[in-house]
């Protein structure tokens, strides 16, 4: 086992905006208070981000009531890491007076990484990971195996895939046709998205890793910059980058809480139920003022909407405050566990009550496993067409179908590991309607309006 001789990482290393692929350009070397800014808007304006307004976050697409995708969930995730970012920012700095590190940058690195966190998720919710997957450890994908771990490909990249880990590919892979360092965000907010900062090999088949193998070495050299300490260097594994506790509780307060609010919408859950579960976050006190406020209020939906912003704004106040208070841990590597499983005893029953509740009622309910369930079947069906076609790319049928992916998805990668992650790549940045109509017209189902 390797082990880094650094005890600690320090502030001023770790806020870096040094940008990826640009290392060598002069402003690549600067600490410019805009360059977490050009993050955020970078992405703002990106195709990918704009895509993820057709693909679903828990519930289906909206008919005539309007739930959360995963355009609106990141979003909202950003303003909520922004407002965490920011208050430790000032936390720090009133700490560290002598320090130069750029406390007051810490809200937008964390905004940028929030927005790019669900960039790599596939089509159909959560269930679209599982099926790329499963497509690979038990589908009609599982003969490739042999194949690719004969010319030394990582097997784990594909029947382990992460959604995080695809958008690190995303955000640094250059595409062909693209520039040098992809999306040439700073190394800040690129170590930020890594929620799990090691190898597949170390995944233990469980969905969770940081990198593919593609991206693995571009991903030491991040993180090396910054200091973050190395844990394993084969297989490769670090500690987690600071602000990463920072993105993952600004997502867990978001879905956690905006899938009860959508419930709601959808009629899944009664008023009195909703209420229930977010007035539980509250202390006595506190939540008699709550009451009271919500007898001013008459609109339901309204009422929801007031506790929602209650609940969001007091866990946001608590993750910050026990980041703070267990930074030197933070920094030393040696803190476990995401920040919303420390806060206090009360809110901690609330948002266990509204995890088991939303399990049974929401993530259960048959429209979301109806998705699942089609997810999983359109997936698996364009994963197994376009495989065999990049393996017989001068079949007549192949080439159809190699035609349809567009030229910056590598299918004449050198190797047969690069080749089928050109088929994830395709696959995985499809929208739910994009997949669904390729389906259809692959099969036969549906043809193009003449």
């Amino acid at each position: 086992m390797f082990h880094e001789e650094v005890k600690s990482m320090n502030w001023t290393q770790l806020l870096s905006a040094k940008r990826f692929g640009m290392e060598y350009y002069a402003q690549g070397t600067k600490h410019e208070r805009t360059e977490y800014q050009r993050d955020y808007d970078r992405l703002i304006f990106s195709s990918p981000f704009r895509r993820l307004q057709n693909k679903t976050q828990v519930f289906p697409l909206p008919g005539s009531i309007f739930v959360h995708n995963r355009l609106t969930h990141s979003l909202e995730v950003a303003s909520v890491g922004r407002s965490l970012g920011e208050t430790v920012g000032r936390a720090l700095r009133q700490r560290h007076t002598q320090t130069e590190a750029h406390f007051e940058e810490i809200g937008a690195i964390v905004s940028a990484a929030c927005l790019a966190h669900d960039l790599g998720n596939p089509p159909f919710g959560h269930s679209g990971e599982k099926a790329i997957s499963t497509f690979f450890s038990e589908g009609t994908g599982a003969y490739l195996q042999e194949v690719i771990e004969r010319e030394d490909g990582r097997w784990a990249d594909f029947t382990s895939f992460e959604g995080n880990a695809n958008a690190i590919r995303l955000l640094m892979h250059q595409f062909r046709g693209r520039r040098q360092g992809g999306f040439a965000m700073t190394y800040s907010t690129l170590a930020s998205i890594v929620k799990y900062p090691y190898s597949s090999v170390l995944s233990g088949g469980k969905n969770k890793f940081g990198f593919f193998a593609s991206e693995e070495s571009d991903y030491r050299r991040i993180a090396d910059d910054l200091g973050i300490i190395r844990l394993e260097d084969k297989p490769l594994k670090y500690v987690r980058y600071p602000l990463v506790y920072l993105v993952e509780a600004a997502d867990d307060i978001c879905y956690q809480v905006m899938d009860i609010e959508d419930a709601h919408k959808l009629h899944l859950i009664t008023t009195e139920k909703a209420m229930e579960l977010m007035l539980g976050f509250f202390e006595p006190e506190r939540r008699r003022q709550r009451e009271k406020t919500l007898t001013m209020v008459t609109d339901e939906n309204e009422q929801i909407a007031y506790l929602r912003s209650g609940v969001i704004g007091l866990l946001v106040d608590e993750c910050a405050k026990i980041f703070i208070a267990h930074e030197e841990d933070i920094l030393a590597g040696t803190f476990s566990g995401p920040l919303i499983e420390r806060i206090s005893p009360v809110s901690a029953s609330a948002y266990q009550q509204c995890s088991r509740f939303a399990y049974r009622h929401i993530y259960r309910s048959r429209d979301v496993l109806d998705v699942e369930l089609a997810g999983y079947r359109i997936i698996g069906f364009l994963l197994e067409v376009f495989t065999q076609a990049i393996q017989n790319p001068d079949h007549a049928y192949s080439k159809l179908l190699l035609n349809r992916i567009p030229e910056q998805y590598e299918t004449d990668a050198p190797s047969l590991y690069g080749k089928i992650q050109s088929v994830i790549d395709y696959v995985s940045g499809m929208t739910d309607v994009y997949a669904l109509d390729l389906y259809r017209k692959i099969t036969g189902m549906g043809l193009p309006v003449v």
